[in-house]
């Protein structure tokens, strides 16, 4: 049976891979059964943000090597999905996912993982409902690769998704054809949005007759409550990896959701942590805390400016970006219920949960 592993090491610095291969030189897992790599990034998390795509080269260099071949053809088997931003007490780490035979043990549901890629989109199509449509297919296609047949049993969709610059816009332009926006900040969020709206098809979470291009980053009350998009410059097109529960998969590891509603909503980080047989009601102790490897979560602004009733500024501080403000606030919250700061938080959750919430995800060890 397939087992799903999931290794996480900390980062010095966005091009610090050693850690990663330190997992490939002691044995703890082979390069040829890594899958797909997440990495948070000290950067802004912004068009601008280069820590993502130096960590993507960091990794498909030092992958290169151990494979034996170009870096080119890692990044075509490995899902590398960087995400910038470490504000607040949000600490620069990797998660190293792999898949390997394990032993037929019949233990009742196990984390399982699939992965795919669209095809790379055109300027014209982020966005844009070429992006939702190409999506929910891929979404569909590591489904199947994981051996979820039920979308109830898929937990997690992680997407990185790309964005618009100068450069793009002025090649589709070149070729007559117009983008959905020539704001390249505002166009992450599109790309994002049209992204978890892909997602959402294909899980059943809303009907394709309420999805046009309109739609995007405007119906708010049309989301996914397990999508998790990062838009970002080293990539043109999506890559995919679904993670659920599933029979057919072997090994100590299971996954869980909620859907925050807001920015501070503690019993939804510790409802997610009771799914998984988590019993303290507080903080979790150390012991406790080695069994989540991983959390993921989605950080947003709410568009009215307020949480519970009471004004924040995030979206009117001119001088740093609201998504860095709800990664750092989003963060806070996840690490006091957890006790770690390794933590994947990710900002900008357009169609991603509801509005000033998203989805928030662990993966732990439910068994030994």
């Amino acid at each position: 049976m397939p087992e799903c592993l999931v290794f996480r090491v900390p980062a010095q610095h966005p091009a610090d891979v050693s850690e990663v291969m330190g997992l490939v030189a002691s044995g703890a897992v082979d390069v040829t059964e890594i899958v797909a790599i997440f990495g948070k990034t000290e950067g802004n998390g912004c068009v601008n943000d280069f820590t993502r795509q130096l960590a993507v080269m960091a990794l498909e260099t030092a992958l290169a090597t151990a494979l034996g071949c170009t870096a080119a053809e890692v990044g075509a088997r490995i899902a590398l999905v960087m995400s910038g931003g470490t504000e607040g007490g949000l600490s620069p780490h990797f998660l190293v996912l792999a898949r390997r035979d394990g032993p037929a043990v019949p233990e009742g549901k196990a984390l399982a993982i699939g992965t795919a890629f669209t095809q790379e989109f055109r300027a014209e199509e982020i966005g844009r409902m070429a992006q939702v449509e190409a999506t929910a297919a891929a979404v569909g296609r590591a489904m199947a690769e994981a051996g979820l047949t039920d979308p109830a049993d898929v937990h997690l969709v992680q997407v990185k998704c790309p964005l618009l610059t100068s450069a793009r816009i002025a090649e589709a332009a070149a070729r007559g054809h117009g983008v959905a926006t020539h704001d390249t900040y505002a166009s992450m969020g599109l790309s994002r949005g049209a992204s978890a709206l892909g997602i959402a098809l294909a899980l059943g979470e809303v009907d394709r007759e309420h999805l046009t291009d309109s739609a995007i980053g405007t119906r708010r009350d049309l989301f996914s409550g397990r999508a998790s998009c990062s838009a970002g410059i080293e990539l043109m097109r999506n890559e995919i990896i679904v993670l659920g529960n599933s029979q057919g998969w072997t090994g100590p590891l299971a996954i869980a959701h909620r859907v925050m509603d807001d920015g501070i909503d503690l019993p939804a980080i510790r409802g997610v942590l009771t799914d998984l047989g988590f019993l303290e009601a507080g903080q979790l102790p150390p012991h406790e805390s080695e069994r989540v490897i991983a959390l993921l979560a989605k950080a947003e602004p709410s568009h009215d400016g307020l949480i519970r009733g009471r004004r924040h500024i995030m979206n009117d501080d001119s001088d740093i970006n609201a998504t860095r403000h709800a990664r750092a606030l989003v963060g806070g919250v996840a690490a006091a219920a957890i006790g770690r700061t390794d933590l994947f938080v990710s900002g900008g959750a357009e169609h991603q949960g509801p509005d000033g919430g998203g989805p928030v995800a662990v993966i732990a060890r439910v068994r030994d």
